[in-house]
């Protein structure tokens, strides 16, 4: 080892979803939306004038903030926005969990949250989901430096009802508990309105799924005014400028269209539904999904193999070869042709 390296900090990275490249790929791999912004984002495109990017963006997001406030009918001062969900989520790490006590989080969740952890230096347990991938809440009735949880949870797609959620709140108020609801437009009851009862929790969401804009990265969480204030504090403390002004147009833009984004979940529920049944007939079972994605494994082949069978053909969905779960497919909920090529091709396959 040479000298300098003693001092790096070493952390298994977090790996994202495969970006492949090409024409006629089938990507389900991701959990993008299949569907494009609401029509007044690229009218907001068209007419933006580039000369606005020689300056820096507004620091304090004003623009996504009231659009935020309106559209949710939260106050401005409990609102904080991020480059993605990820940032949010990241600033909210490095502001809140700072105790000797561990981090809860379930042991089948979003993988970041152990990177994030490993990367602060936080110290921490996760509880195992049950038999049926479900979270346990009384799991979470002990001793902790914070909490966090994905709902609907990912990868598994399931999802615990408000009065769940706000068990796990009311018994852990003592540290802050963020809802990670990066799935919730999909079929689930936010927890926001559990923002003006509950000082410690922190609600995150993303414009990545149900808003379609992924490419953008646009992050939001929703709090008690004095939780957001220190999240601004340390978001300030290293860098003012995070989000670029087509974010801040485009975003607040995506939210004045409630009908096309109704009409657009609407779709992709439709297609989940409907993927349920047709996966079913195929031999796959599956945790009763309330995201835009299903998690599948098959009785008689290995995921593993189907991944790759799949990928072969240009045909791409999310494989973890992670205990407990490496033997499930993640597959997005695409266009109803693009899932029509994935059953086509598995019925040929199996």
């Amino acid at each position: 080892m040479r000298p300098w390296e003693a001092n790096i900090r070493r952390v298994a990275p977090y790996v994202p979803g495969e970006q492949p490249k090409g024409e006629k790929l089938v990507k389900l791999n991701t959990n993008e939306n299949p569907y494009p912004p609401a029509p007044g984002v690229q009218q907001a495109l068209d007419q933006m004038d580039c000369d606005l990017f020689r300056k820096y963006p507004d620091p304090a997001a004003t623009v996504l903030i009231k659009a935020l406030s309106k559209a949710y009918q939260v106050d401005e001062d409990r609102i904080f926005v991020g480059v993605g969900s990820d940032d949010v989520i990241a600033v909210a790490f490095m502001t809140f969990f700072n105790s000797s006590k561990p981090l809860l989080f379930p042991d089948v969740s979003y993988s970041f949250y152990k990177v994030w952890a490993d990367l602060f230096r936080i110290p921490y347990e996760t509880p195992a989901l049950d038999e049926e991938f479900r979270i346990r809440k009384e799991d979470y009735y002990r001793e902790n430096g914070g909490i966090i949880f994905p709902n609907p949870n990912a990868p598994t797609g399931l999802l615990m009802s408000l009065s769940q959620v706000e068990d796990i709140i009311a018994h852990n108020q003592e540290s802050v508990v963020i809802v990670d609801e990066a799935y919730i437009d999909f079929g689930g009851e936010s927890a926001i309105s559990l923002t003006e009862k509950y000082e410690n929790l922190l609600v995150v969401q993303t414009f990545s799924k149900s808003r379609s804009m992924a490419g953008m990265r646009i992050g939001c969480a929703f709090g008690h005014p004095d939780l957001i204030s220190r999240l601004n504090d340390v978001k300030y403390s290293f860098n003012s400028y995070t989000m670029n002004i087509p974010s801040l147009i485009l975003g607040a833009k995506a939210l004045e269209d409630g009908r096309y984004f109704k009409e657009t979940l609407e779709k992709i529920i439709n297609t989940r539904e409907y993927a349920k049944k047709r996966l079913g007939e195929l031999g796959f079972s599956f945790p009763d999904s309330m995201a835009n994605f299903i998690f599948a494994s098959h009785k008689d082949r290995k995921a593993e193999e189907i991944y790759k069978a799949l990928r072969e053909n240009n045909i791409f969905v999310r494989y973890f070869k992670l205990p407990r779960i490496d033997n499930h497919l993640r597959i997005s909920i695409g266009t109803d042709e693009e899932m029509e090529k994935l059953y086509g091709f598995l019925k040929e396959y199996l």
